[in-house]
Formats: structure tokens, C-alpha cells, sequence
């Protein structure tokens, strides 16, 4: 092919990717890659593709789909998943069907009978139905006619074994291009570091792939993270009420916790509903339903929800027990907003939860090169979490990013001083060497610091050698002393003892003096600025004007009416964002309608003069009361007039 007509066609190529992305979609633009993603895969190319969550992954395949004949085949793990993807794409005008378990099967036969005909130009399905011999003749027969336009793998990372999304029937997925050599295949991921992305690649045999890797920063996200205090939900609750509008999610360690926590919320006037794996199966549509239609709504769960999660206006996604590795946390900080708008990830840590998670990995069946992997991927999280340096820069080092200082963290914005409490830390591990490794925290910091209790002195414990030589530490650092060394490996907790702390092998290197021991300790705050890291938060979303902020609330009045109607989520019909740039621009007639991010033309033709009335409406109530308040503002009239 000559030099000018490979211009030629990737011009014309260029000219529909842009097309579709308007009408379709409502984009005036590509963002990152994704043209050039879209144009490799179109072309019959096979891709993996690392972007982060939020960065418009879905548009990768769903583009290339629509420019090539036949139908895109996406294989996705969760059917709310499916469903939130098949919702959005009808409501752009795109015929989309998904196959899953929760379909009736006649309604599975109509779908696959319009599949066969080329009436569906997106098929989603799960990995494990591509095992069914039923689908693999429908493929076949589709592939035997050139009708397959792609295979789409999403959340791929769910074929790598390390993770804690792993699924095995991802890993039957290797068989599609033995099965059908001519269709491209593009995998996607918003989680994988490099051991990740080279297993993916060897799991779905995707050697020759191309690999589009975009940076996993999230520049919207705020991270902060702080110790536990008690059972830290009176600093959760201090988070959630500062949270001006949105809802989010609260991750818990165990499935009694979240059933507690939704309880303790609803009490105090939060509305929350618990999610976990021990709900039944209604019960945990209906809660996960509520979410995604409901604004303002707190999900408390177990790591057993988000993965089927695509709401974007999540504002806040906060943990109230430290998560089993970096790769997970930020998985699931990523869940927080997808829409690009300021979002926050609030992390509150003990201990006590990292001697819980190495509990777990050493009393599982994990291989020993399992359990040696989990221990470092736990102590990368620890590292971020106890370290004195920029959270942003800790996360995208694992990623294998280098980034400089963010100044969107509360390490940037609260910076802390790392003090050397070696001293101290050796002083704690001998005492509860001492005492015979059968005490809390409590007792042994009575006898760091000299208190003469009646348990100290029937147990002899006023006789210790390091009795009293902790004095000059108040017991806030001591407490700080002992959480991080039970975070840092250095001693563990006998659960079945009255939750005794003992020493671990980690322990000898600083015991010796051979190695040092820091904390983080915060630096003088300024006289006047804000209390506290987690004051400073998330930059404030562009602020609306009262008459742009009385169209918003008009607007997504309406968005709930028509969400309803449809029985889809509210985000389906139109993002906040959508809705924010309508208040603010108030358009007037179609033409100007058509330049707003998100209305594609099957929108504009559904609901543009209706959306263009309500705004009118709006602006024209608002002109009034703007006359009101001003004739408010004038002087009395002379009573002789």
C-alpha cells in the first residue's frame, strides 16, 4: 500500500472515530490515548490497555465496535456491570444486549436470535458463558460470516493470580485466538503493576498485543490517611459530615462490621446501607439498586463491592480498617470520582489490622511463595501508610511512576517530620519481652512510664529493668510507639491471649540496635490555618452561581423523573458534570445544545426541546426574582405619594 493511500484511509478512519464520538457519545474530543487505541483497534490490531478508572476505558472498545462490522463481544465479570454498560449505550441510541444468569431464558434466545441477525451491535456476556458450548455456536456460526467485530476483555486484571479479584474463568479466555484468529482482542485493566500486566499478557496470550499504559494518577482524588483512634468511627463521622454532597462508600474489614456501622450511621442521621457477601442475593441487588439511584447515600462494605460499581459522582470512598495491599487500596480509592470531578479517599489505619491481614495470609493455604508475596504487597501499603512523604508519590511508585510532591494529599498540605523513636521503639520491644509477652498495650505503657497500678506491682512489673524509662513520653506517643510497630511487623498480637503482644523475628534486627525506627510526627501548625491535615481538603468543584445552581437542582429534579421512568440509574440519563455545564452555559436553541460534553445526538433528539424549555423556564424565574430582590433593596416611598 502507497504512502498516500494509507494517508488517505487513516484521514477517512480519523474522520468517522470523531463523527461517532460526537453523535454517539456527545465528546468533542478524544482524551489521552483513546484515538489512538480506537484507531489500532479498528484497523484489526490487538491491544492491553492500563488506564485508570475514570479515564474512559469502556469508549476504547465500544468506538471500535461500532467502526467495524458485526458485533464487539465484551466479556465482563459482574452483571451489574453488564447492565449499568448495556443501560448507558441504548440511551445513546446503540443496540446493546447482555447474556447472564439473571435473564429469563427466553429472553436469552431472543438476544441471541437478534445476535444472529445483526440486529446487536454490543454483546456483553461473562467468562464463564464462553465455556457453554450454546455460545460457542452462536460465535462460531457469527465468526464463520466475519460478524465478530472484537473481543473486549474488561477487568482483565481478574485473570492474574496474585489479586484479590482473581476469577479462573478468565483464564479460558486464552482460547479465543486459537478459536477465532481474525478478531482482534483488546484487554483492560485500571489496576495492574508490571509483574501484573506481564502476567495478563502470557494468561490471555496476548504476546504481540500492543500496550497503551497511561499514567494511574487520579489528579482529582485528595488521599490522606490517619491512625485509628478507638474504633475510629467518631473520625468517620467527622469525615462524612464535611462532605458537602454525594454519596460514597465505607470499606470494613468484616461483614459483622458493615451491618454495625449502616446501623450506628442511620442513628446519627446519615443514611447508609451495608453490602457484603453474606446478604442474600435480593438483598444485595436492592441495596446495590438504592446506590446507584439514590444522591447522598453511604454503601458500608466488604471488598465484596465495587468491581460491578460505575457510578461516577462517588465523592468519597473511606476505609475504616487498613486494606491487604496497595494494588487493592487503590482499586478501590478508584471507585471515588469516576466523573473527574474532586473526590476523596480516607483512609483510617491501626495495627492492629496489619497484624489481622498477616494472621490471615500465614494461617491460609496459599503456597509459600504466596504468602511471601502477600507480606510484600501488605508492607508496600504499610510503607504509604506510615511513611512521611508525599501519598500520591508512594502510590505511583508502585506503578512504576515517578512523580514529584502533589500537593493534593494531606502529606503536601499537612506535611509531618520524621522522628527517630528508635530509642523508644527498643524500649517498648524489651518491656514486652520483659513482662513475659503477655500483656496489651496499656499495662506495658504503665510500666514505661513508672505508674505503680496494683496489676504492675502483684505482677512484679515495678521490678523490670525498663520500668519507669519511658517518663518523658507522653501515653498518645507511646500508644503511637506500639500501633506502629504491631503496622511494621515488629510485634504481633496473641489473639487467643487476652490479645497479648508479642515479639515477631522482625523484631531482633531493631532490638540489636542494627537497624532505625521512624514516626511520623506532625509539624507545628500554623497559628490560624486550619486544625488538623484532614481540613484541607479536596479543591472546591467550580462554584455555581445561585441562579446556575437553582438550574442544577431544576435539572436533576427532572434527570430523577426520567431516570425513573426508564428504570435506570440517574447517571445514565446524564452526568452531574452534563448537567452543571447546562446550568452554567443555559443554552437556548439545539445548535448550542449540541456543543455540551455529554449529549450525543440520540439525547438531543429525545430530550433536547424539553431540556431547552426547563432552561428557559428556569432563567426566566430566576430573572424574576432577581427583579424582586431588587425593587427589595430600593428605599420606602415617601408616604405622601
Amino acid at each position: 500500500m502507497s504512502a498516500s493511500v494509507a494517508e488517505s484511509e487513516d484521514a477517512a478512519l480519523a474522520a468517522r472515530m470523531q463523527a461517532l464520538l460526537a453523535r454517539v457519545f456527545g465528546h468533542a474530543r478524544f482524551r489521552g490515548p483513546q484515538a489512538e487505541i480506537v484507531a489500532h483497534v479498528a484497523r484489526g490490531g490487538d491491544a492491553l490497555v492500563l488506564m485508570p478508572t475514570g479515564g474512559g476505558k469502556s469508549l476504547c472498545y465500544q468506538l471500535p465496535a461500532l467502526l467495524r462490522e458485526g458485533v464487539g463481544v465484551v466479556i465482563s465479570p459482574l452483571i451489574a456491570l453488564m447492565e449499568d454498560q448495556v443501560a448507558a449505550l441504548r440511551e445513546n441510541g446503540v443496540a446493546a444486549a447482555a447474556l447472564h444468569s439473571g435473564i429469563a431464558p427466553e429472553e436469552a434466545e431472543s438476544i441471541e436470535r437478534a445476535t444472529r441477525e445483526g440486529r446487536v451491535k454490543l454483546l456483553y456476556c461473562a467468562p464463564e458463558r464462553l465455556q457453554t458450548r450454546r455460545f460457542l455456536e452462536l460465535l462460531d456460526a457469527l465468526a464463520a460470516q466475519g460478524a465478530i467485530a472484537l473481543f473486549a476483555i474488561d477487568e482483565a486484571h481478574c485473570v492474574w493470580q496474585w489479586g484479590h479479584d482473581f476469577r479462573p474463568d478468565y483464564l479460558h479466555l486464552a482460547m479465543l485466538p486459537a478459536r477465532y484468529p481474525r478478531v482482534p482482542r483488546i484487554a483492560l485493566t485500571a489496576t495492574a503493576d508490571a509483574a501484573a500486566r506481564e502476567e495478563i499478557a502470557a494468561r490471555l496470550a496476548l504476546h504481540e498485543a500492543r500496550r497503551f499504559i497511561t499514567s494511574f494518577d487520579r489528579p482529582n482524588l485528595f488521599y490522606a490517611a490517619e491512625r485509628k483512634r478507638g474504633d475510629g468511627r467518631a473520625q468517620l463521622l467527622a469525615f462524612l459530615r464535611r462532605q458537602p454532597e454525594g454519596g460514597g462508600i465505607v470499606y470494613c474489614l468484616s461483614r459483622g462490621k458493615t451491618e454495625k456501622l449502616a446501623r450506628w450511621l442511620n442513628e446519627r442521621g446519615i443514611p447508609a446501607l451495608p453490602y457484603h457477601a453474606g446478604l442474600t442475593h435480593e438483598v444485595r441487588e436492592r441495596h446495590q439498586r438504592r446506590f446507584l439511584a439514590e444522591d447522598g447515600l453511604v454503601m458500608t462494605a466488604t471488598i465484596a463491592f465495587g468491581m460491578g460499581i460505575d457510578k461516577p459522582d462517588v465523592r468519597f470512598v473511606a476505609h475504616l480498617d487498613l486494606p491487604r495491599s496497595l494494588e487493592g487500596y487503590y482499586q478501590e480509592t478508584g471507585r471515588a470520582g469516576r466523573d473527574g470531578e474532586p473526590a476523596q479517599a480516607h483512609l483510617l489505619w491501626s495495627g492492629e489490622d496489619a497484624v489481622w491481614h498477616r494472621h490471615m495470609i500465614e494461617t491460609s493455604d496459599m503456597l509459600p511463595e504466596q504468602k511471601e508475596m502477600a507480606h510484600r504487597r501488605l508492607d508496600t501499603l504499610v510503607d504509604m501508610v506510615a511513611g512521611t512523604g508525599c501519598r500520591r508519590q508512594a502510590i505511583l511508585a508502585y506503578f512504576g511512576e515517578t512523580v514529584g510532591p502533589c500537593g493534593r494529599c494531606d502529606r503536601c498540605l499537612a506535611p509531618v517530620r520524621p522522628w527517630e523513636a528508635t530509642d523508644a521503639a527498643r524500649k517498648a520491644l524489651s518491656t514486652v519481652y520483659r513482662t513475659g509477652q503477655r500483656y496489651g498495650a496499656a499495662h506495658l505503657i504503665d510500666v514505661l512510664r513508672g505508674h505503680a497500678t496494683e496489676a504492675v506491682v502483684r505482677r512484679g512489673h515495678d521490678r523490670v529493668s525498663t520500668y519507669g524509662l519511658g517518663v518523658d513520653l507522653p501515653v498518645e506517643t507511646w500508644q503511637a510507639v506500639f500501633d506502629e510497630l504491631l503496622l511494621r511487623g515488629r510485634l504481633s498480637i496473641d489473639f487467643e491471649r487476652h490479645r497479648a503482644l508479642m515479639l515477631t523475628p522482625r523484631a531482633r534486627p531493631l532490638l540489636r540496635g542494627e537497624e532505625p525506627f521512624f514516626l511520623a510526627l506532625p509539624r507545628a501548625t500554623p497559628k490560624g490555618s486550619a486544625r488538623g491535615a484532614t481540613a484541607a481538603t479536596v479543591p472546591p468543584t467550580d462554584a455555581l452561581s445561585p441562579a446556575e445552581q437553582a438550574r442544577f437542582e431544576r435539572l436533576r429534579r427532572w434527570r430523577l423523573q426520567q431516570a425513573q421512568a426508564d428504570g435506570v440509574p440517574a447517571y445514565v440519563i446524564f452526568h452531574d458534570k452534563t448537567l452543571r455545564e447546562l446550568a452554567r452555559r443555559a443554552p437556548a436553541t439545539l445548535a448550542e445544545l449540541a456543543d455540551i460534553e455529554g449529549i450525543g445526538a440520540r439525547k438531543r433528539e429525545r430530550w433536547g426541546e424539553e431540556l431547552l424549555a426547563l432552561l428557559a423556564a428556569a432563567s426566566n424565574q430566576s430573572a424574576a426574582l432577581a427583579v424582586l430582590d431588587k425593587a427589595a433593596d430600593q428605599p420606602p416611598l415617601p408616604s405622601d405619594l
